[in-house]
């Protein structure tokens, strides 16, 4: 190869490259400020939904042990429900096989933390973040919802809610077992951004599964039960 091409190939890379970083960077940016002030780890801030949508995580660490991040989500959520935040709560992950499964784990866990049986329905296709989210609407019918997750998966439920004419809120989940929300932020979670925009931006992306609606069986608020 001749060197005035080895230079243009060089050139190209590293235009290429940069590219690349600022892209990341700038959807980075956008996702993170557009969804910033619908979040919140003060529950009182919240406004009032009939649902609150919990994303799926795994209840164990790769080493076996209890997932911080998992039970976090789980108080999270029966917090939001014993203040009468949300009166229901869908319950969304993935469930590859009979051993894996993502809504039962979350169902029996909030069950010991309270939450009675009958408030909580399960997804068996939230098999990703974009997944659960739309099917919230597309499947549940749900004009407005709350997200519950650790803090930096909520930038990215958020904005594809919003995207998708949602006006949902998140309340951070603590990420730690001492209760603390946590500063851990996979480097995956700043490239699954990226993947949101081009899903809802670029490839027109659709659910995995989507199938029949289905009613959440919200309890009536007294004044109606009355009327």
């Amino acid at each position: 190869m001749k060197p005035s091409t080895r230079r243009r190939v060089r050139r190209w890379l590293l235009i290429s490259a940069w590219t690349v970083v600022l892209v990341v960077l700038l959807g980075n940016r956008w996702v993170i400020n557009s969804s910033d002030a619908y979040i919140t780890d003060k529950w009182a801030l919240l406004p009032d939904n009939d649902v609150g949508l919990v994303l799926g995580t795994s209840p164990y660490l790769a080493s076996g042990k209890a997932s911080p991040a998992f039970q976090g989500r789980i108080d999270a959520a029966a917090e939001l429900y014993r203040v009468g935040k949300v009166k229901h709560l869908i319950v969304s992950g993935a469930n590859p096989d009979e051993t894996y499964n993502e809504p039962r784990a979350m169902r029996k866990a909030l069950m010991l933390a309270g939450v009675p049986e009958e408030a909580v329905t399960l997804d068996f296709a939230g098999f990703r973040t974009f997944d659960s989210v739309v099917r919230a609407k597309q499947v549940f019918k749900l004009e407005r919802f709350t997200i519950v997750t650790q803090k930096y998966h909520t930038y990215r439920a958020v904005f594809i809610a919003r995207k998708f004419g949602v006006p949902a809120y998140a309340f951070i989940a603590p990420a730690n077992a001492d209760g603390r929300p946590g500063n851990r932020h996979p480097v995956r979670e700043v490239f699954a951004r990226v993947a949101a925009i081009l899903d809802i931006f670029v490839l027109n992306t659709r659910p995995k599964f989507l199938g029949a609606p289905e009613e959440v069986p919200v309890p009536l608020a007294p004044e109606a039960e009355g009327a």
